[in-house]
């Protein structure tokens, strides 16, 4: 069977884009943020997603494109014989914990649409609204469930009828709701604050653990070492050109996350909430801001149908991720692979689920056990990931063989000698080092 490709560079532009933009850029940003003291952690995430990001989202795409396969088979395709085909298996493995944890705070975002829906009233125990959701036994399941039929619903559809179709409904969607939260959020009075916090870095606030977290927050958000981009690479003709379009993916992923920093902080600083509420900041503290604002329910239901909308742009390209591989690899059909990867991916969800109800008292490194996925999968297996995408495009494939595919046909933006530098020296350097100093941080500090 032909392998689908997109029907156009703009249906791959906002289909990759989808990818990268989701919780990672509004819930997991803004409370990274709000934790890590605001400025100074956005300061070094920019930096990391320019001299890393880019250059390996555009790596990941190249590799796509060159080989027209899955994760493990673009690395198969290119070293045979060799066990570099483990890097892709380290992203597919990744796509499946990540969208096993990831369907569960979106669902949380479903559930808070109806919620918001309901109104949030000036007052309400919203701590205990949201501790009281998140430790029942089951409606955090049946939200997870209906969040992983939404995706594996799209997925069984097809590339272009499936995941193009839809995420050229959903991008403009989220960008006309985030804009309006921005607008509401700055016209608050007291919204200075919230910007000086966002804007105005401290750099004594920085640790390793910082370094680690910017990290790891560029790869979560830009889906990279996961696989997505490599699978949605090999859906691209030919003819599609590779650098602008990772340019464009990568300057929407980042206007989201900043965007969205500007719909929430200002609100927070302006009714006198902590930025620095973990987790927990989209969930116990933006209701008693939406409660505390005029038209709160109108905004708050806007907020999560925005999470929601952007959790399942990203959900998607991560159940692409495994479904690919099994049908490249396994020969299965696209709606079995997605009803039975969907279901397994699910059920794997449960622990981290259950963990917050039945079996609370289990840690581990002192994390609970959604907690542990998160890091497990964000902080080690996409950096690593990422890393080693690096050294095999630089020294296996060669730096001159992923220029010529980048570099054809040629974009506005042409990769040279500055490339070879990056992906060959400088960036498997800096993610080593910042992985072994943050790691050492947050186990033994």
């Amino acid at each position: 069977m032909a392998r689908e490709q997109w029907t156009s560079n703009l249906g791959f532009i906002l289909a990759a884009a989808g990818s990268a933009v989701g919780l990672g850029n509004i819930w997991r940003f803004s409370y990274v943020v709000g934790t890590e003291g605001g400025a100074a952690f956005v300061l070094i995430y920019l930096v990391t997603i320019f001299l890393i990001g880019y250059p390996l989202l555009t790596t990941e795409i190249a590799l796509g494109r060159k080989t027209q396969k899955n994760p493990v088979g673009a690395f198969k395709a290119l070293a045979p014989n060799s066990p570099w085909w483990l890097v892709g298996a380290m992203g597919v493995l990744a796509g499946f914990v990540i969208l096993s944890f990831y369907s569960i705070v979106a669902g949380w975002s479903l559930a808070y649409v109806f919620k918001a829906l309901g109104g949030f009233n000036a007052g309400d125990d919203f701590t205990g609204m949201f501790v009281g959701h998140i430790t029942s036994v089951w409606p955090p399941i049946i939200w997870h469930a209906v969040f992983m039929a939404l995706t594996i619903g799209i997925i069984a559809s097809g590339v272009v009828n499936g995941i193009q179709r839809a995420t050229k409904i959903l991008m403009p969607v989220l960008f006309l709701l985030l804009i309006v939260l921005v607008v509401r959020g700055l016209t608050l009075e007291g919204a200075g604050a919230g910007v000086a916090f966002f804007l105005t870095p401290n750099l004594g606030d920085v640790t390793g653990e910082t370094f680690l977290r910017a990290v790891g927050q560029s790869f979560f958000t830009l889906s990279l070492g996961m696989g997505a981009l490599i699978t949605y690479g090999s859906y691209l003709k030919r003819e599609d050109n590779i650098s602008d379009s990772a340019g464009w993916v990568v300057g929407l992923d980042t206007g989201v996350a900043i965007i969205a920093g500007f719909a929430i902080f200002p609100a927070v600083f302006a009714l006198g909430f902590d930025p620095a509420s973990g987790a927990g900041l989209a969930f116990m503290t933006l209701p008693a801001v939406f409660a505390a604002m005029p038209a709160g329910t109108i905004f708050g239901f806007m907020f999560f149908l925005l999470l929601s909308v952007a959790a399942l742009t990203s959900a998607i390209s991560l159940l692409e991720v495994v479904v690919a591989w099994v049908v490249d690899e396994k020969g299965w059909t696209r709606k079995q692979a997605a009803l039975t990867i969907g279901g397994i991916i699910f059920l794997t969800g449960l622990p981290p689920t259950l963990g917050m109800s039945l079996w609370s008292n289990v840690t581990f490194l002192g994390m609970d056990i959604l907690d542990t996925y998160d890091f497990f999968a964000s902080d080690i297996l996409l950096p690593l990931g990422g890393l080693l995408t690096a050294i095999f495009a630089a020294h296996v494939w060669k730096t001159k063989n992923a220029v010529e595919e980048i570099n054809s046909p040629k974009g506005t933006i042409v990769f040279g000698n500055w490339y070879t530098i990056l992906v060959g020296y400088i960036i498997p350097i800096s993610v080593a080092v910042v992985m072994v100093w943050g790691l050492y941080t947050k186990l033994f500090s």
